[in-house]
């Protein structure tokens, strides 16, 4: 069973410059404030910054196009490594593991905003805990389809993580392009996230 990083660095830069973005959508960072928490080269990143302003997402740090920027990003984004298993009580599993973990779609929305029935646990880990987390799986899950899906990717998808009655999920821009990712109603409840989080209508 494979479960290891995306083998390809590039394309993380730009999600850290949208994850970051996102994050603080007011303006509140500099530009060198940006760069700092996307952990990018000065350069290149104020060109990148330079191209989402000029395409009409950004003016100097605010998001003025957040619909547009999330689809940007999905467009632009990497795929995480993933391996989907199942787990009697995937949540209950998961936490009791005491390793750093991400919520993310399902499970994540319903913490955050309960729309979508939780039809999949889907979570991002780190990768120096793969190990252990194969060790859980080989004990207590079941390779191969499942409601439990583990996710590898840049690190950075830890930033501004969330944690809500106990359980950590992804930050919501996060959460919002993971669900933009999927079909059906998560697109539905991916736009009212944006509705609520950027104060905006996407009709």
């Amino acid at each position: 069973m494979l479960l290891e990083k995306p083998d390809r660095k590039r394309g993380f830069k730009k999600e850290r410059l949208h994850r970051v973005i996102l994050n603080h959508p007011d303006g509140e960072l500099s530009r060198y404030e940006i760069m700092q928490r996307a952990t990018v080269s000065k350069g290149w990143a104020y060109d990148y910054l330079d191209r989402l302003e000029s395409n009409g997402f950004i003016f100097e740090t605010t998001v003025t196009d957040p619909v547009g920027l999330y689809h940007h990003w999905l467009e632009t984004r990497i795929e995480p490594n993933a391996v989907r298993v199942s787990f009697q009580q995937p949540l209950a599993q998961i936490r009791a593991a005491n390793l750093d973990y991400a919520l993310t779609t399902y499970q994540a929305e319903q913490v955050h905003q309960g729309f979508l029935f939780s039809s999949s646990t889907d979570l991002y880990v780190k990768e120096a805990d793969i190990p252990t987390w194969l060790e859980l799986i080989e004990e207590k899950g079941l390779i191969g389809g499942g409601n439990t899906e583990f996710r590898v990717t840049d690190e950075h998808v830890f930033y501004n993580v969330q944690s809500v009655d106990g359980i950590t999920t992804v930050s919501i821009p996060q959460l919002i392009v993971d669900l933009l990712d999927e079909d059906g109603p998560a697109v539905e409840a991916a736009n009212r996230l944006i509705e609520t989080h950027h104060g905006v209508n996407d009709e």
